[in-house]
């Protein structure tokens, strides 16, 4: 087992969690406390200074209200000394603005160049127009600080007569402000350091005696049942570390029930020479022999713990329950278009003496060549007996009406003869062809090869089809000038060549043609044949060397084809060392392809 890193111990999780949430609990009152404190200490200050605006207000509406005689001092001057007596820390600035927007005095002795311009504050004439105080939190152009802006009209007689603007020194109270977040801040920061080290002492009483589990589960799965675990407490952990300590005593009994019965099967194994595969009481692999993974062609590590049913690929037919009652044995056909796989599965139960299910056992034997050749032999008979089967049925039936009277009528009597004799030779020409190739995969045969051109041997036998061919089809040849020498039996290659030329005529429409292709390099002589008849499906071009395979069986019937040419040239063409291929596209034409080795070293001789 790995080492658990720092970051992912339970005593660091347990660590984070206790700080973690000592410090929302913090974060969360200190917010509160600040929000709280941050708002009273605000509002105290606008109080203060909306209680002195009250006074600002009476005098100034007084002095502004008030007839003024000659010699008395100017409005200018009165409000000036009203203001002067109102300067304060807190305070930054008073103006007073008549209803015109006109300034007519500040308590900014450094802005006294301002008294009797037009005011253009936006507050202030928000503040004549609504009729009610204009109250925010700005920040002053000059300091660059905080200050509250207060623009309040004055009315006299319901109308307004003026307004007085005040600028508030508002930034102290956020000074206090981040004073009293730094004492917070300093207070939680010691606050978490002594919860760190709490957090690590409380820790270790939860994680020693987990640690000590894990230890103790370490040593159980490296077979060591002889540690017990300590139990520090009767708590929920104490108790925990009681019923381990029974597991532990409950599974030693249990590994040694269960090496006892995998030595068991492990012997019944060794001794089996096909596949074997184990399963448990709920048909899950637990065992599997080399033979039965190169069957299934899997790994161990990828069939274990897997569903005996799923890896046979039979969960849509049996349940694991079916197999256990399954007293026959059962074919399973995993095969494919090109490759045939089939096995044979015998099922036999692991139980014990009170008839408790173990398990399963289930024994593969590969059966595919076995089931391959019988499925051949049927197959051949099959396809014999309907050979033989269609010109006889044709003799008994004009024979039948020969020696019903037939044979006076002399129009009618030479047909029926005809006929019966034409079925006869078919029937000759498929016994003839049915030996030859018995001969051949008895290999009860000798080739009498000779050498020779093959380019001569390749034209004389087009030149003889060319000579006597019955349809308008052209022959374009494709051979080269210098002779090329081979080592052939040229009986059988000129059947091969009469095969796979006849079928090329009797496929091929008035007004085609077939090319005669020959070419050769160092190894190998190439031979291809190619017509534009109707071409062969895709799915059935590798199959027209099967013996009696038709891809249009009632024409090649009709055309007196056995269904055994192309077989025959396959057998021939590999007798001597070649093969032989077909390509094709279905509606324009098909060609045969097939090599012989190229012996053109000895051909001196002949030269």
């Amino acid at each position: 087992m790995h080492k658990v890193g720092f970051f992912r111990s339970v005593h660091v999780k347990v660590v984070l969690i206790y700080v973690l949430l000592i410090l929302i609990a913090m974060q969360i009152m200190g917010l509160y406390f600040a929000n709280k404190l941050e708002a009273t200490l605000k509002d105290n200050f606008e109080v203060s200074i909306t209680d002195r605006l009250k006074l600002v207000d009476f005098s100034v509406k007084e002095e502004m209200t008030k007839t003024h005689s000659e010699n008395d001092a100017s409005l200018e001057a009165n409000l000036k000394d009203i203001l002067s007596g109102l300067s304060s820390d807190d305070i930054r600035e008073i103006r007073v603005i008549d209803a015109h927007n006109r300034i007519l005095a500040t308590s900014d002795n450094s802005s006294q160049s301002i008294v009797g311009q037009r005011s253009v504050d936006s507050n202030v004439s928000q503040a004549m127009t609504t009729a009610s105080p204009v109250e925010k939190i700005a920040i002053d152009d000059k300091t660059d600080k905080r200050v509250w802006v207060v623009a309040k009209p004055v009315q006299s007689k319901g109308k307004i007569i003026g307004v007085i603007y005040v600028k508030a020194n508002i930034e102290s109270v956020f000074e206090q402000m981040a004073t009293i977040n730094k004492i917070l801040a300093g207070g939680t920061a010691i606050a978490l350091l002594i919860t760190i080290v709490l957090g690590v002492f409380i820790a270790k009483t939860i994680t020693k005696p987990i640690s000590d589990m894990r230890r103790q589960a370490v040593a159980m799965a490296k077979g060591n049942f002889s540690r017990k675990v300590k139990v520090y407490g009767n708590d929920e952990i104490g108790q925990l570390a009681v019923s381990f300590n029974h597991l532990t005593n409950r599974l030693q009994e249990a590994h040694s029930t269960t090496e006892g019965e995998r030595r068991k099967l492990a012997s019944v194994l060794t001794n089996m020479t096909d596949g074997v595969i184990a399963t448990d009481r709920k048909g899950k692999i637990i065992l599997i022999n080399t033979p039965a993974q190169k069957l299934l062609a899997s790994e161990n590590n990828e069939l274990m713990g897997r569903s005996i049913t799923e890896v046979l690929s039979v969960d849509d037919e049996y349940t694991f329950e079916d197999l256990i009652h399954m007293q026959d044995s059962i074919n399973l056909d995993f095969s494919s278009w090109d490759h045939p796989y089939i096995w044979r599965a015998n099922f036999s139960v692991i139980q014990k003496e009170t008839g408790f299910v173990n398990g399963l056992i289930v024994v593969l034997h590969d059966i595919t060549e076995q089931e391959k050749i019988e499925m051949e032999r049927r197959e051949f008979v099959s396809n014999v007996s309907h050979e033989l089967r269609t010109p006889l049925t044709t003799m008994r039936s004009y024979l039948e009406a020969l020696a019903d009277g037939a044979w006076k009528d002399e129009n009618i009597a030479p047909t029926f003869l005809n006929v019966t004799r034409t079925e006869t030779e078919r029937m000759i020409r498929l016994v003839s062809d049915l030996l030859q190739l018995s001969r051949m995969d008895s290999r009860e045969y000798e080739l009498n090869t000779d050498f020779v051109d093959f380019v001569k041997f390749f034209d004389r036998i087009i030149n003889r089809f060319e000579m006597s061919k019955s349809k308008e089809v052209e022959f374009i040849r494709e051979l080269p000038d210098a002779p090329i020498y081979v080592e052939i039996d040229t009986d059988k290659i000129t059947q091969v060549i009469d095969n796979i030329i006849s079928n090329a005529l009797k496929y091929s429409p008035d007004g085609g043609y077939i090319r005669f292709k020959l070419s050769t390099n160092d190894e190998q002589l190439l031979v291809e044949v190619t017509d534009i008849g109707m071409g062969i499906p895709p799915e059935n071009v590798d199959r027209i060397f099967d013996r009696f395979y038709r891809v249009d069986k009632a024409r090649a019937r009709s055309m007196g084809g056995t269904g055994l040419g192309l077989a025959i040239s396959r057998e021939m063409i590999n007798a001597h060392g070649g093969q032989i291929w077909a390509t094709s596209v279905e509606g324009k034409g098909s060609s045969i392809f097939f090599t012989l080795p190229n012996n053109g070293d000895e051909g001196g001789e002949w030269d």
